[in-house]
């Protein structure tokens, strides 16, 4: 049976160059960073070296990245620090409505600690409501936290629309950038941010490596306090085989990204033409166009996820029912409620997130089996017998 890894928002596979870089610092070059003999001094050589990647990256100066454990704590990391550190001049935050959870529950907690937030709209294909956000400025907003792209549906989000906005009452603009990294370019003097956070195991790095962008001279309180490392912005002992990891992950990407784009675009575009052609009443949820490459989100109507994604598997065809955060906890997606789509439909959606070991032969097997799949749950459910009546259960589309 062939085996199809399309659960590529939750994880990727580790590189095998960035393997090979990682392997010496486990075993001959165990030392701490901060020893200062010949070990201590040839890790923190390599861990200086992966942050002049990471920022070669995206941009930055090395100076103005901080290493952590990975993408959730560079967003607690943000909008706690930004948050505290602004608050002489404000306390009024606005994130938009289908962020990841590493950035709405920290902006939940900062509700019950005195800050006051604004959830954006988004509307039916996920993009943010402009002309809100525009009136939910005030002289008292000191933080925006926008995703770049939402890892759920894909949707790439105005972010330079957004820091102009901000600009208008000096807000600090971060943005989650997760789930883009090694699929579209990434430059923070484009984008124009304070902030950036990523992850080293969403583009072939390992995981529990990640790193806080912060724009120079931008001010932020430490989450994790400890001793001098990161420039005393955050505490405890640096994971140096991570770190060399993602620096060579981010190596990578920089090297690869128009090919890997090209390949990915190519075979998502293929994989949604095929499956909406060949599965009826199956909606694509995201943006049609401004989504990421290798990106496919849907809703299949009259099944249930799970079911789908239970059977799948069975076939070697390994997916994911929206965020990884959200699925195991039996809740219609938040993102696709935002959106406006009902939970009768949320409930039937399915997320396939490609990778650059994807090729047209997985392509091929999964528009073969999907259908099968698809038909026979429909056969199984209780709606059987009136899934094609329209009228009774009305079309997929957000309401």
């Amino acid at each position: 049976m062939r085996e199809v890894y399309l659960d590529n928002m939750a994880t990727t596979l580790l590189d095998e160059r960035v393997l090979e870089k990682m392997w010496p610092y486990f075993r001959e070059n165990f030392a701490n960073a901060l020893s200062p003999y010949p070990m201590g001094v040839k890790a923190r050589e390599a861990v200086e070296l992966a942050r002049e990647e990471v920022a070669k990256l995206i941009g930055a100066s090395p100076s103005e990245l901080i290493f952590t454990s990975g993408g959730t704590e560079a967003n607690n990391f943000a909008l706690r620090g930004l948050a505290y550190a602004n608050r002489k001049k404000g306390n009024h935050i606005i994130v938009s409505a289908v962020e990841h959870h590493s950035i709405t529950n920290p902006a939940r907690a900062l509700e019950k600690e005195g800050f006051e937030v604004t959830f954006v709209p988004v509307d039916r294909y996920g993009v943010i409501d402009l002309n809100f956000l525009e009136r939910a400025l005030r002289e008292e907003t000191i933080l925006i936290s926008i995703q770049l792209a939402n890892p759920e549906v894909g949707t790439i989000q105005p972010i330079e629309e957004v820091v102009k906005l901000a600009s208008k009452v000096g807000a600090v603009v971060h943005t989650d950038c997760v789930a883009a990294i090694g699929r579209m370019e990434v430059k923070v003097d484009k984008l124009g941010v304070h902030s950036l956070s990523l992850s080293a195991h969403i583009f072939y790095g390992p995981k529990g490596a990640g790193a806080l962008y912060v724009k120079r001279g931008v001010r932020i309180q430490p989450l994790i306090y400890g001793g001098i490392q990161e420039g005393g912005r955050r505490g405890g002992t640096e994971n140096v085989p991570a770190i060399v990891g993602l620096g060579e992950a981010a190596r990578l990407v920089r090297e690869n990204l128009p090919q890997w784009k090209s390949h990915l675009s190519d075979l998502s575009m293929k994989l949604i033409k095929n499956l909406q052609e060949k599965v009826e009443h199956l909606h694509l949820t995201g943006h049609p166009e401004k989504r990421l490459p290798g990106h496919a989100s849907f809703i299949v109507e009259f099944i249930e996820g799970e079911a789908l994604l239970l059977m799948l598997a069975h076939r070697g065809i390994y997916v994911s029912s929206g965020s990884t955060c959200t699925s195991k906890a039996l809740k219609a997606s938040p993102v696709l409620s935002a959106m406006g789509y009902p939970a009768h439909l949320i409930q039937g959606s399915i997320l396939m997130a490609l990778s650059k070991y994807n090729n047209e032969e997985d392509i091929d097997y999964v528009v073969s089996e999907f259908p099968q799949v698809v038909s026979r749950l429909r056969e199984l459910s209780p709606f059987k017998e009136g899934w094609k009546d329209m009228d009774k259960w009305g079309a997929c589309a957000p309401h």
